[in-house]
């Protein structure tokens, strides 16, 4: 009888086997434009992949040189949003503030990647129409079938769904192997990691 640890690392091989790499090599272009124009990268995700989110403004600020920034390292900011104008609003109101402009760019961590139909994350719907208006590019890690942000987004990379009870680890885990990719790539890295480059 198979174990569920033996279960989900085989769901998770799957999953490495399916990604497909023109979609992050797609990613990586779109970065690598961010930065030759001197742009920013303004990362968003609720829940996990708001930790995730603050994780990624580190490795892109210091292993690719590139300014990064996410609200949910603000928490006083985005809890006064939230507060006074609303769950909805508070994203699109953040990169309004931050001046989003067409050099920069919103980067989306999600499951669903935003539906307004079902109501879920309506904030990360409304943090891409903003993007949109300001002519920043939007990118995006997303599971399922990625949502608004996959839709409208220039370029994104949608975690395969192996097994649909669970979706939300293996996509929460896997923006995580795509964005390491990502800062590792020879496209993208400007620095040398601390474990790499010792001797």
């Amino acid at each position: 009888m198979t174990s569920f640890s033996e279960s989900y690392l085989n769901e998770s091989a799957r999953i490495l086997q399916e990604l497909d790499p023109a979609k992050i090599e797609a990613l990586a272009r779109a970065v690598r434009k961010v930065r030759d124009r001197e742009g920013r990268i303004f990362f968003i995700g609720v829940g996990g992949s708001a930790a995730n989110a603050s994780h990624a403004v580190n490795d892109f600020r210091k292993i690719c040189g590139i300014e990064s920034y996410t609200p949910t390292d603000n928490v006083a900011e985005l809890t006064a949003r939230i507060n006074d104008d609303g769950w909805d609003s508070c994203l699109a109101e953040w990169l309004k503030a931050s001046r989003m402009n067409s050099k920069d760019a919103l980067f989306i961590f999600s499951v669903g990647g935003g539906d307004l139909k079902r109501n879920i994350s309506p904030n990360l719907v409304r943090a891409v129409d903003a993007a949109k208006t300001a002519g920043a590019s939007v990118l995006g890690v997303v599971g399922r079938d990625g949502g608004y942000t996959a839709r409208m987004a220039d370029a994104c990379v949608v975690v395969p769904t192996v097994n649909p009870e669970t979706v939300t680890p293996h996509t929460e885990a896997f923006q995580a192997v795509v964005w390491h990719l990502l800062v590792t790539h020879p496209d993208l890295k400007a620095g040398p990691t601390k474990w790499e480059s010792s001797k």
